[in-house]
Formats: structure tokens, C-alpha cells, sequence
């Protein structure tokens, strides 16, 4: 794998992390981006090496999905089926999939495909094969409506 495409999938998940822990925490954006370049970003934490991620990347899709939050939500709330709602979803999972529309609605340079099989490799850091497919039709319904 390339240095970019490892620096981006590096900022990906950990700004699935960052978002997770603005969901829960409501850190303070400045706060919670500071800590993530200080101390997550490349480092060592408990005897785990985290890749160096692009943080730029990381920055735009952090703030991108704070910024937008309103619109992703309903757009993926649209795609949902019968009877479910975003709250249902684990915690983690919704912040996987947010941080994927916000790419495939703001981040044209990137391809659909590109996000998707990054966000599906994310969700498989997390949960069982059911769920990264799952991620795999979500955001690939989100593209056929934002990318057409």
C-alpha cells in the first residue's frame, strides 16, 4: 500500500475514533483535535503503534461530519429500512457511517469505491463480516443519491 492510501486509511479510522468521542464526550473541537494530533496520531499507546495518518484528512473529515451532521444523518436515515431509526445503530457503526457520506458527499476527488472499501476495512476493525456488509450497502445506497 502506498504512503498516502496508508496515511488516509490511518486518519479514516481514527476519525471514526475522534467522532465517537465527540458523540460521547462532546469535547470542545479545538480540544479533541488537539489531543488526536498530540497523542493518537502516529503514536504509541499502550504498546500498540498507530500509523501516521494525513491530518489534514483527518481534520477535514472530523469537522466535515460536525459541520454536517444534520444533512448526513437525514440522508442516511433515509436509507434505512422500515422501522429503524439512526439511534438504533451501535455508536460506533453510525460514526463509520457518517464519516463515509461526508466523504462521498464533500470529497468528490475521492472515488466511490475508495470510500467504501475504506469504510468497510474500518468496519471490520470493529464488528463481525455481517456488519461490514451491511456499512458496504449504506454507503453505497448514499452514493447512488449524492454521486449520480
Amino acid at each position: 500500500m502506498k504512503a498516502r492510501s496508508k496515511a488516509r486509511s490511518a486518519a479514516r479510522l481514527a476519525a471514526v475514533q475522534a467522532l465517537y468521542q465527540l458523540d460521547m464526550e462532546a469535547t470542545a473541537m479545538a480540544q479533541l483535535l488537539d489531543e488526536f494530533h498530540r497523542h493518537r496520531l502516529g503514536a504509541e499507546i499502550e504498546g500498540d503503534q498507530y500509523a501516521q495518518a494525513e491530518v489534514p484528512f483527518f481534520d477535514d473529515v472530523v469537522q466535515g461530519v460536525s459541520a454536517r451532521r444534520e444533512e448526513i444523518d437525514l440522508l442516511l436515515a433515509d436509507k434505512l429500512a422500515t422501522g429503524w431509526k439512526l439511534e438504533r445503530l451501535d455508536k460506533t457503526m453510525l460514526q463509520i457511517l457518517r464519516a463515509g457520506a461526508f466523504e462521498l458527499l464533500a470529497r468528490a476527488d475521492v472515488p466511490i469505491g475508495t470510500v467504501i472499501t475504506e469504510y468497510v476495512d474500518v468496519a471490520h476493525a470493529f464488528f463481525e463480516p455481517r456488519e461490514a456488509k451491511f456499512v458496504n450497502g449504506m454507503l453505497d445506497s448514499v452514493a447512488k443519491v449524492v454521486r449520480s
